[in-house]
């Protein structure tokens, strides 16, 4: 088992609390680059993971949010991920966001897809269309009379 953390930071100019829109009804598809650490083949596609789907652990009683076979050895994978409670709150500071239990696999890279969402620093206008795949996000908060932004958004996975 080897415990990795997702975290990001970014500079914020507005806005606080940047985090993924994740509930039961709107489910963050978090991806991720994985490599088996068996035969050392790093996947060619993207997988995903979100935090509440289970499925089962061929050959165990146990679930995981992911289970995965490498194409190359044939070996099972699986890995359970869990939200913290941080949020990108301080520009230029790093922020854990999820932590990943991983058994067979390594992340090796995140790659940002699907929606974000921050609050305003003053007004705490609820912004929930943030799209960081491009590294920046820009809007207007009305309530405070001034444009917004998260720009260069960086991302880690590190193990712990």
């Amino acid at each position: 088992m080897t415990i990795f953390y997702l975290s990001g930071k970014a500079t914020l100019d507005g806005v606080t609390d940047v985090q993924p829109v994740n509930d039961p009804q709107d489910k963050f598809e978090y991806t991720f680059r994985i490599e088996c650490t068996r035969c050392r083949n790093v996947h060619d596609k993207p997988v995903t993971i979100n935090t509440y789907e289970k499925h089962e652990i061929g050959g165990s009683r146990g679930e995981a949010s992911f289970v995965f076979r490498c194409k190359e050895c044939k070996s099972e994978s699986s890995a359970n991920v869990a939200a913290t409670k941080t949020t990108i709150a301080e520009s230029d500071q790093w922020a854990r966001l999820l932590e990943i239990d991983a058994r067979g696999l390594e992340v090796v890279e995140f790659i940002p897809e699907g929606k974000f969402q921050a609050v305003g620093a003053e007004s705490s206008t609820k912004f929930n269309e943030v799209d960081l795949e491009e590294g920046e996000w820009y809007d207007y908060d009305e309530k405070q009379g001034a444009e917004v932004s998260i720009t260069e958004v960086e991302w880690k996975v590190e193990r712990q």
